[in-house]
Parts: C-alpha cells; sequence; structure tokens
C-alpha cells in the first residue's frame, strides 16, 4: 500500500520542482501541515499563556513554505526531517524578535531569584519552591512556572548569538549542517554533558522521568502522555514544570558559570 502513495507524492514533487506547478504546492503543504502543529505544540510547551499559537502557526507556516520553495530533492535527506528545521527555527526566530516575555514576568522572575538567594544564605542549603512561595505570598505553582518561562527566554537569547545564515542569506538558527567528520573534542563535550544531564534526570521522581522521556526521547504530545499514565493533560504540564524547574537549576549554571 505503502508504494503508491509514495509514487502519487513523487509525481507532485516533480511538478512542484518542475514548473512550480501552484496544485501539487497546495497538496505538498496540506500533506506536512501537522508538522506545523507538531512543532508549535512542543515549543508552547514553555511559553507563558498570553503567546497565542496563532502567532506562532503562523511562524511555522512560513518555515514549511519555505521549506517548500528551497528543498531539494535531489539530496538524500527526508523533506519532513528538512522541513522539522525549518519550521522550528522560525518559529523560535520568530519569538526572539518580539520578547514575549513580559516585563511584570521579568521582574517577578527578578524577585523570585533575589529570594532564592536571600534564602540559600540565611539557610545554607538549596531552597524549595514551596519555601520561595511562602515568603513572596505567591503560589508554589507560579514559582516554578515563572522560573521555567524566564530560563527559556535565556535560552533563545544564547541561541541567537549562534544563528547563521544559509545560502540565501536567510537566518536559521537550526539550520541542518552537512558534517561527515566528527570532531573529537566536541565528541568528548557531547558525551560528558549527556553523562551529566543523565545524572541529574536520575534525581527526579519516577513519574517526572517518565514523563521528560516521553515528551523528548519519544516525542510525544502532553495530551499523549497523559493517556498513557492515565492523567489529564493539566496534570502532566504539572509535572513536566516541575521537573523542569528541578534541572533548571542546574543547567543554568552550568551554563552561565
Amino acid at each position: 500500500m505503502a508504494e503508491p502513495v509514495q509514487e502519487e507524492e513523487q509525481k507532485y514533487w516533480d511538478l512542484w520542482v518542475r514548473c512550480r506547478d501552484p496544485e501539487a504546492g497546495d497538496i505538498l503543504v496540506k500533506k506536512y501541515l501537522p508538522l506545523v502543529s507538531y512543532h508549535v505544540q512542543r515549543i508552547a510547551v514553555g511559553l507563558p499563556r498570553n503567546v497565542s499559537k496563532d502567532d506562532l502557526e503562523s511562524l511555522g507556516m512560513f518555515g514549511l513554505l519555505d521549506s517548500l520553495n528551497k528543498f531539494d530533492p535531489s539530496r538524500e535527506l527526508k523533506f519532513d526531517t528538512y522541513a522539522s528545521f525549518r519550521i522550528r527555527g522560525a518559529i523560535l526566530d520568530g519569538l526572539r524578535k518580539e520578547d514575549w516575555l513580559s516585563r511584570g514576568t521579568r521582574e517577578k522572575a527578578k524577585k523570585i531569584e533575589n529570594t532564592i538567594e536571600r534564602l540559600e544564605q540565611k539557610f545554607l542549603r538549596p531552597v524549595q519552591p514551596k519555601e520561595v512561595a511562602a515568603e513572596l505570598g505567591i503560589k508554589e505553582e507560579e514559582v516554578y512556572t515563572t522560573m521555567n518561562e524566564q530560563f527559556y527566554a535565556n535560552v533563545l537569547s544564547i541561541e541567537e548569538s549562534g544563528t547563521e545564515h544559509d545560502e540565501s542569506g536567510s537566518p536559521f538558527p537550526y539550520g541542518i549542517r552537512e558534517q561527515t567528520t566528527k570532531q573529537p573534542e566536541a565528541e568528548l563535550i557531547k558525551k560528558e554533558s549527556v553523562r551529566e544531564l543523565a545524572e541529574v534526570v536520575a534525581t527526579l521522581n519516577e513519574k517526572e522521568q517518565l514523563v521528560l522521556s516521553l515528551f523528548y526521547h519519544e516525542e510525544c504530545t502532553l495530551t499523549e502522555i497523559g493517556e498513557i499514565m492515565g492523567l489529564s493533560t493539566s496534570r502532566i504540564s504539572q509535572i513536566h514544570t516541575k521537573a523542569l524547574y528541578k534541572l533548571r537549576g542546574i543547567l543554568e549554571k552550568k551554563m552561565f558559570a
């Protein structure tokens, strides 16, 4: 059954590459449109609620259309792989330009950070989010969410400095590099980073480890994870947020040391 589908798609690719046939282009866009929704869902997990998913969809569509225009079928690369990098890159690039983290959230994050530092100096130990929340008179969940949003914004800021330009001059932070030779130093750093991350993840509880594994390794959506674990999507989101908060402290110290 798979071969006729592949032959049919190849026909549209031939029409699109040869003469930019509009009908063939529309069919290919519709076929790969779910990629946009997939990346929007995954990126939106780390963003505040005031960020419109419609805006993210628009950015993702730009990435998909750009992929369609620049993809070279003669290369040994699947279109969905190529498009995924472009779609994700377009969304993140748009987020960096808009500075989606509100001034209020930044101020709240700074206040939380100052409170954490003050309490740790007072107790001479790492403090729990509930202690920070009690000190500030806010909900514990607010501490988790605010600090994760700020961490995500910092990551975007770092990635911006590494943005590269493709052959056409367009900046895409998640371009695909053709690299056949592995650098020994880079491989050692990567292995060490993976080992350190694995040690940190091992400190999480069983549910948190499972959610992170399903989300980042198995690439399930929060809804799918909820169905697997028999929990609501909102509950899975809470577990995901708390797990990232625990990881954030250690990773942030490594990144900004």
